[in-house]
């Protein structure tokens, strides 16, 4: 019997979007996600609370660095 469900992987668009962290100036709360070259909206999948989150991140969606944005 399963009580939980696995959330379906969210699929990005390689060509419109790239991977980014933002982290806030002011809480230092940092969010994995994914913004548009052209508009610059920015679509958050993940909180990272530490490193583990962090990983799990980049095997996901098999990045080997990302960069770091502060807003």
């Amino acid at each position: 019997m399963r009580f939980f469900k696995k959330k379906k992987r969210k699929e990005y668009d390689h060509e419109k979007q790239v991977p980014v962290i933002r982290k806030s100036i002011c809480t230092g709360e940092e969010t994995a996600g994914f913004q548009n070259k052209e508009t610059g909206h920015f679509e958050g999948v993940l909180l990272i609370r530490n490193d583990r989150d962090l990983d799990m991140f980049m095997d996901e969606y098999g990045l080997e660095d990302i960069p770091k944005t502060i807003y």
